[in-house]
């Protein structure tokens, strides 16, 4: 098969330029700083409950927060004084996928432990 070109290939044309008139036809854009909104906060809750053990709680807190076990005693001790504590400020995915994950450690170990995200006023 022959791919070679037939034709010179042509040159586009380049529209021509407006003459350079000292009228104030000129447009001037100015740069505009955009304002970027933070992303929206969400906090993760752990609910008091009367059948998941306060052990259990604490490593939760401790696993899948990375709060050292003083600090996941104190959200622990909130959680069922209280009736909920929260373990954490995340970013929506994130809030999300942490509450999948406590949710499903409760479950796999029998427990009735319930997590939720909330927005962050």
């Amino acid at each position: 098969m022959n791919f070679m070109a037939s034709q010179i290939p042509k040159k586009p044309e380049t529209p021509a330029a407006p003459p350079a008139t000292g009228s104030d036809d000129a447009v001037v854009l100015e740069r505009r700083t955009q304002r970027v909104q933070p992303p929206q906060m969400y906090q993760v809750v752990l609910l008091n409950d009367d059948f998941t053990p306060m052990e259990f709680v604490v490593q939760v807190i401790q696993e899948y927060f990375s709060k050292d076990r003083e600090t996941a005693t104190q959200i622990m001790l909130k959680i069922h004084l209280e009736g909920k504590g929260v373990c954490g400020v995340y970013s929506r995915d994130v809030a999300s996928t942490k509450v999948d994950q406590v949710l499903q450690a409760a479950r796999s170990a029998g427990h009735p432990l319930q997590c939720l995200s909330e927005p962050v006023e």
